[in-house]
């Protein structure tokens, strides 16, 4: 049975707003910079109504769904391709003549655990695309997701620090870009060029900030606006579609080559993620398969919270592997644990600002992912690990694409003096959409950035867990933290790039 879920959020079209700094790096980014830029611009859609109103949005009322090509029976068969057109309306029952939705797509059956992400086409006049290979034996069930939201802001979250000397302490807000209407302490890292700033303090010197942590989130709609969003949100669950299709067994179960690019990295069956590239995924399902296979290796994590959800995975599924007590804050670290009979060290590090959280962040803990990759000897008992989009989606990409281009030629360079250096990059995936997180940081601004990662390491001698298709193609619901069954697969492709199947 094909069940459709259309979740519609109205189209914005907010202009960006100046900002001396950032500009100031538009006007100076380096061909391949511009290159990077242009790999990931987002199509521009033709007859777009400016300004929006409500009547010239989605309404899944008036949207359609449509299996091509339809068979007798609704019978495919393994290896076949499934396609559905989606055709968009307006509040007025009229079709879209315009394009610019994020549509989401999966394939998949509950009752065998099986699922696969979709590759969707917009054809910027309304309608959309989605295709889905044929993998398993059985029913299947398609869902859909369109996610209409189009906003720019160069500071959509702001941050605030902690200055502190003897008695006296004031509060500064701190970012990437600040409007100079006082002085400014300067932040930039010397090695990277990372840049960062803060308020100068009235009373207090640019070398007393103790601390880091998140301020407000800055929304810039308009009343309309709000009203327009809040009027979609009432209505979640809005339009669903009935279609029978079945798989059926058919020579070899192989996917054949698909007519969207890029296929998909792999599917869920029976529970467990089967790879679809050269790496065949190895199943650890137990501790001692996975102590076996860190053995004499030493686990180096970078990044986000997402991050941290494996090392908490590692440290909750290993008895031998002791976490050291570094009484440190349990939302961002560093941490670290070790198995002294088997010759295992984990750590733990959150990269640098901009870190969206409201714990109180020691500036002394303050790392660079590409500052610590250069301080690293490497070899092949060195695994590194990192997972870098979840805090930056509130700002524009040319910032994202700068961190990357750092760690990326931190990477080279780690490569280069121990070339049997094992690095992998876990990818960004879709969360929940509520309000807040549609207004400042929704998916669409999570596959730019998806997209970003991609183009900036393709062609390195580096790995990628593919955490957007993993969980895409899950049953569970997607969330920023994916759950245990989902973490526990993407440790499964981990380990199986670190102890392959054709080594012992």
């Amino acid at each position: 049975i094909i069940t459709i879920w259309v979740i519609i959020i109205s189209t914005l079209f907010i202009w960006k707003i100046s900002c001396s700094i950032l500009i100031s790096f538009h006007h100076q980014l380096s061909p391949e910079e511009r290159r990077l830029l242009d790999s990931i611009a987002w199509p521009e859609t033709p007859h777009v109504p400016v300004p929006v109103s409500l009547n010239t949005t989605s309404d899944p009322a008036h949207s359609t769904f449509t299996i091509l090509p339809v068979r007798a029976g609704g019978q495919w068969h393994v290896g076949d391709e499934l396609e559905a057109l989606i055709q968009i309306g307006d509040f007025q029952g009229r079709p879209k003549q315009y394009g610019g939705d994020l549509v989401i797509a999966r394939l998949h059956d509950p009752a065998l655990s099986a699922g696969v992400a979709g590759r969707v086409v917009d054809h910027l006049n309304g309608s959309y695309t989605a295709v889905f290979p044929l993998l398993w034996e059985g029913r299947a069930q398609v869902e859909v997701t369109p996610e209409s939201m189009l906003m720019e802001h160069p500071a959509r979250q702001s941050f605030l620090s902690l200055f502190q000397s003897g008695s006296v302490s004031e509060t500064a807000v701190c970012n990437f870009c600040l409007p100079p209407t006082q002085p400014l302490c300067n932040y930039t890292d010397l090695h990277t060029g990372e840049p960062w700033f803060c308020y100068k303090p009235k009373k207090l010197s640019c070398d007393t900030r103790i601390n880091h942590y998140k301020g407000g989130c800055n929304y810039y709609l308009k009343a309309k606006e709000v009203t327009l969003f809040q009027s979609k949100k009432k209505k979640k669950l809005l339009h669903t579609v009935h279609t029978d299709v079945f798989i059926f067994l058919s020579g070899q179960p192989e996917v054949k080559s698909s007519t969207v690019k890029p296929a998909p990295a792999g599917y869920y069956y029976q529970g467990a993620w089967r790879a679809l590239g050269a790496t065949t995924v190895r199943q650890f399902n137990d501790s001692s398969a996975i102590s076996q296979c860190l053995k004499d290796k030493v686990v180096n994590l970078y990044g986000d919270s997402t991050m941290r959800q494996w090392f908490e995975y590692l440290n909750s599924v290993l008895p031998d592997l002791k976490e050291f007590n570094l009484r440190s804050d349990r939302r961002t670290g560093p941490f670290m644990a070790v198995d002294m009979a088997r010759n295992i060290l984990v750590k733990y590090r959150f990269h640098s600002p901009p870190i969206v959280t409201w714990s109180k962040f020691s500036t002394n803990e303050l790392r660079y992912v590409a500052n610590e990759l250069d301080g690293m000897v490497g070899g092949p008992n060195t695994v590194v690990v990192f997972s870098i989009w979840a805090h930056f989606g509130t700002f524009p990409v040319e910032v994202y694409m700068r961190r990357l281009l750092s760690i990326r030629r931190a990477v080279l360079r780690l490569l280069d003096r121990a070339p049997d250096t094992l690095v992998v990059i876990r990818t960004g995936n879709l969360r929940t959409m509520t309000f807040m997180f549609a207004m400042i940081n929704s998916d669409w601004y999570s596959l730019q950035r998806d997209r970003v990662l991609r183009a900036v390491f393709k062609g390195l001698n580096v790995h990628l867990v593919d955490a957007w298709d993993m969980v895409l193609a899950h049953h569970l619901p997607h969330e920023i933290h994916p759950r245990p069954p989902i973490i526990k697969n993407m440790i499964d492709v981990l380990l199986s790039y670190i102890c392959p199947k054709n080594k012992s």
